[in-house]
């Protein structure tokens, strides 16, 4: 599987990505430049996260203007993979690739600290082996709060489109262990056809021994399943 990284003006996770997927997951990744409109034949796209554009509008309203994202769109309209991780989590709900918005975080503060996570399906590529446990994996954002409408949330429950929730460390759902606000604490969405991913926390920043944290590898590992 070969994998694509892409380059915003104002990313700043865009390194940690292709190191993390190169030196972690042992794959082939090259970097996408924002005006690229090629994908060079890869088939699974990384938005990183980062200020796309110094978050001017909003976060990711511009960047989902960019060249590359005509492209994106389409791959994702194959059925090609499709993550979007912070900023990139931001972008592809700009872009209508995955459903509800990133708000600002009810503390109306940017929140950088670890926080924990939890599956809530296996029906998706990147949650399909994970055990039912609690994750730690690192946030820092300012607008991570997820909201939509009532009959979105119940859609995304219907379809198990949810694919993480907050939680605290021994797994449980609390307000205690929400971090933004976010709308029954999600952290991480899908599309309807499963192939779009979208989290706020990131995995790449918990995948590397030096790191002493590895939950997040074994999230991005299922990817290679």
């Amino acid at each position: 599987m070969k994998f694509g990284v892409i380059t915003f003006p104002g990313s700043n996770c865009d390194q940690d990505l292709l190191y993390c997927i190169r030196e972690n997951l042992g794959m082939e990744a090259v970097s996408l430049w924002h005006k690229d409109t090629d994908l060079q034949g890869c088939d699974f796209i990384f938005l990183p996260g980062g200020f796309s554009y110094g978050d001017y509008l909003r976060s990711g309203a511009i960047a989902r203007f960019s060249p590359i994202m005509n492209e994106v769109v389409r791959h994702a309209e194959r059925g090609g993979y499709v993550m979007g991780i912070c900023n990139g989590f931001q972008i592809l709900t700009e872009a209508g690739l995955l459903p509800g918005a990133l708000i600002r975080n009810v503390s109306t503060r940017f929140m950088c600290t670890n926080v924990h996570i939890i599956p809530q399906t296996q029906s998706t590529r990147l949650t399909a082996n994970l055990e039912s446990r609690a994750y730690k994996v690192p946030i820092a954002h300012a607008e991570g709060n997820f909201y939509c409408a009532q009959d979105d949330l119940k859609a995304l429950n219907d379809n198990e489109q949810i694919i993480f929730r907050y939680c605290d460390e021994n797994g449980n759902i609390t307000p205690e262990s929400n971090p933004n606000g976010s709308l029954e604490n999600i952290a991480g969405v899908t599309n309807k056809n499963k192939n779009v991913f979208g989290m706020m926390p990131h995995p790449e920043r918990a995948a590397d021994n030096l790191l002493g944290n590895l939950d997040g590898k074994f999230i991005l590992e299922n990817l290679l399943a």
